[in-house]
């Protein structure tokens, strides 16, 4: 299985690529989608969808994963996390890709094994559990790779269950 995570921002959106076989973890791809802000708000959207649209036509993973907005201290930054997330919800599915999604604990929790993990630990557990010379910076990056590899942890599982049923 082949996961495009993303951690949805408008000045900076990460993302990371992984794939999973065999119970090992690669990464393909990582990086951030960035949009000056200098611009008014709707070219940077229109910015960042076609964006997320070419790197979705790139990439074409399996399932999008998308980090669930939950809460922000400032209200102009929930707004933007906000926008750019449906941004990256509606790309992957105007595509036809499974999309889910998973808040910053769910992920903390399944990559440091600890739901109040820092940056710094996320970034050093990802960089540990893809074998990357260097943790990713900045860490919009480890994020997006980060909601890949909670994802692809528990594909195998999920997929056993709904056999199952």
């Amino acid at each position: 299985m082949f996961a495009l995570g993303i951690d949805p921002g408008l000045s900076r959106c990460g993302y990371g690529a992984v794939s999973g076989q065999g119970g090992g973890l690669t990464p393909v791809a990582f990086g951030h989608l960035v949009t000056p802000p200098e611009l008014p708000i709707s070219e940077r959207l229109a910015r960042l969808w076609a964006d997320l649209e070419d790197l979705l036509d790139d990439l074409h993973p399996d399932v999008v994963v998308v980090e669930r907005v939950l809460f922000q201290v400032n209200a102009r930054t929930a707004m933007s996390v906000g926008q750019a997330s449906g941004l990256a919800l509606a790309a992957a599915a105007r595509r036809g890709y499974p999309v889910v999604q998973y808040s910053p604990n769910e992920v903390k929790m399944a990559v440091a094994g600890y739901g109040s993990a820092s940056k710094e630990q996320v970034q050093a557990m990802v960089k540990v559990l893809l074998g990357l010379s260097e943790a990713p910076r900045p860490a919009d990056r480890a994020d997006a790779l980060a909601l890949a590899i909670t994802h692809l942890s528990g594909a195998g599982l999920r997929s056993a269950a709904g056999a199952a049923r």
